[in-house]
């Protein structure tokens, strides 16, 4: 099972129903009063962190103390949103020189292997190499995670590349090694990251058959740690090797430019994607070559890992891309070495919202569903717990819930059993509310 980086803290939910109609999976319920996440349907957008009045959900990224005591070298993938949250910040390479005096070693942006990653695409592109149009960009796990459940049949159409961080840490790792001689496993690799979709895929990749990161770090904990050193520097060493097309990688739109030439189009926000995902499944978007698709409002800077409001720091970034290089990388590996840019592991289905394997069996689930969902009052009310009429059916069908949970089915039971004498109104309350007191024995 997928060790997600979303969870819940029981002692400060009080069963509200905010989170489960957010949920684009559908994979929150509330039982008992308290809410649960359904693992085999969490996609980690984050969208129940944000709705959440009581902060009972909430995304868990590595502690860094903890991580960088493993390893006798440790280095840090910065990815570009994490500059993005600073006031007045004029030059990146303060933010890496922090990075330096907070533990690591060594810092390889993510944004320069962004960059790696998009001029290997526009070879391919220029090369006139065939794929199924439109692409879809793989640099969104959300996505990836949401297509393979949803979307199956858009399998085909999402880009052969790694995520940037994947590939810069695949190339940290290379370089740690040959500057100073330790064996790979004596190096840890950790990314710097904006969502907890990101952490997930740190730990359990999507495209990758072992994961090739020792952890990730929420940017939100990196940026406390750095406020106080980036203040005190004593000198600001160059370390910075991106340009405007890495840093641009942050933002909504960052990837399509860096591709050039392509029709591209750029969408952010998870209900918008989903809704972009369902109009490619009905073929009704064929003049696209190219589609962004960023679970975050505004792209990473919108993740829930950030301090600043995304729109804010979409305009920090722009600013810090002010004078800089176009691209300040090329990738120019040749033979086999090309291949460290694709997956090793084929994207596969994940059959989350299957009913039962035995196909006579799921069908038959599927007849009771539809019939108790033709019963039901079509309000999606939230009052049972799940999001929708529909989702309670199946929730009852599967056996996660009781008819009884809809309030409607109550009420109408009541009714039926008070006009026939058969029960008062009393036997539907809670004890405490009731009129009618128990007669003495």
């Amino acid at each position: 099972m997928m060790r997600h980086s979303v969870v819940l803290d029981y002692k400060r939910c009080r069963g509200c129903t905010s989170c489960i109609k957010s949920c684009p999976t559908e994979a929150i319920r509330v039982r008992g009063r308290k809410a649960t996440i359904l693992p085999d349907r969490c996609i980690d957008c984050g969208n129940c962190i944000r709705v959440c009045p009581h902060r009972a959900i909430k995304s868990v990224g590595d502690k860094l103390d903890e991580q960088l005591s493993r390893f006798s070298y440790c280095v840090a993938l910065p990815e570009p949103a994490l500059y993005a949250q600073f006031h007045n910040l004029d030059d990146v390479n303060i933010v890496l020189s922090g990075l330096m005096e907070i533990g690591f070693q060594k810092v390889y942006e993510t944004a320069k292997a962004a960059e790696l990653i998009s001029d290997f695409i526009r070879q391919g592109i220029t090369a006139g190499q065939s794929a199924d149009t439109p692409q879809i960009s793989s640099s969104c796990p959300t996505v990836l995670r949401l297509i393979r459940m949803r979307f199956p049949k858009l399998l085909p159409h999402v880009e052969n590349a790694i995520l940037p961080m994947e590939l810069a840490a695949v190339l940290a790792r290379r370089e740690a090694a040959a500057d100073t001689g330790l064996p790979p496993e004596e190096i840890g690799v950790f990314a710097i990251v904006p969502c907890s979709s990101k952490v997930t895929a740190a730990r359990v990749p999507e495209g990758l058959d072992r994961p090739v990161l020792d952890g990730a770090f929420a940017i939100r904990d990196v940026y406390l740690r750095l406020l106080s050193p980036m203040k005190h520097l004593e000198r600001v060493e160059p370390l910075s090797t991106a340009g405007i097309l890495g840093l641009g990688w942050a933002a909504c739109g960052g990837e399509s430019a860096a591709r050039l030439s392509q029709r591209c189009v750029a969408v952010d926000g998870i209900t918008n994607v989903i809704r972009m995902l369902e109009e490619i499944e009905d073929g009704r978007l064929p003049e696209a070559d190219f589609l962004e698709l960023s679970a975050c409002t505004q792209g990473c800077v919108g993740g829930c890992f950030t301090v600043e409001n995304p729109y804010a720091a979409r305009m920090r970034l722009k600013g810090l891309m002010k004078g800089l290089p176009v691209s300040r990388n090329r990738f120019l590996l040749l033979g086999e070495d090309r291949d460290i840019v694709k997956r090793n592991k084929e994207l596969q289905y994940v059959p989350a919202f299957v009913l039962d394997h035995n196909r006579e069996q799921a069908m038959a689930k599927q007849l009771k569903i539809q019939q108790l969902e033709e019963h039901l009052p079509g309000l999606h009310c939230g009052s049972c717990g799940a999001p929708s009429c529909h989702a309670f059916a199946e929730d009852v069908v599967l056996g996660r819930a009781s008819e009884d949970d809809c309030i409607f089915k109550v009420r109408e039971r009541m009714l039926q059993e008070i006009a026939g004498g058969s029960a008062t109104a009393d036997d539907y309350l809670p004890a405490p509310f009731r009129r009618q007191q128990p007669p003495k024995a």
